[in-house]
């Protein structure tokens, strides 16, 4: 017997821990800017590993391959660029090296640059 579908019920059940955090995003702004910086924090860092992984394939190297060129555990470097993670710092910079690329931080043109800070008053005294 085949199963039936329903057309009145194309959407899912969320779930209560989905509901519960739609209705905090829109109830609590200072929950909805954390939710979000970390969302961003996030994609930035998933951006990073899957540009390692596309230039690993574009060198043609296994992740083993990459993992021995980096003196890492190949287990590691597999977990790295497969699941979502927070890699160390050391880690990419070690991968970006390895595959002849570098890790730069590049301001985002909407950010205004930081104005120099005055010298505090202590300072501006013993000079």
């Amino acid at each position: 017997m085949a199963a039936t579908i329903d057309k009145r019920q194309t959407k899912q059940d969320t779930g209560y821990h989905d509901r519960r955090l739609a209705r905090r995003l829109q109830e609590d702004p200072e929950f909805r800017a954390e939710f979000e910086r970390q969302q961003r924090e996030i994609a930035a860092i998933d951006a990073i590993v899957n540009r390692l992984d596309a230039l690993r394939e574009e060198h043609g190297m296994s992740k083993a391959d990459l993992a021995r060129a980096i003196d890492k555990n190949p287990a590691a470097i597999r977990r790295l660029l497969t699941a979502s993670g927070n890699p160390e710092l050391r880690t990419v910079v070690a991968m970006a090296e390895a595959l002849g690329a570098e890790v730069q931080i590049v301001p985002k043109s909407s950010h205004r640059q930081a104005k120099p800070r005055k010298a505090s008053r202590r300072v501006r005294q013993a000079v």
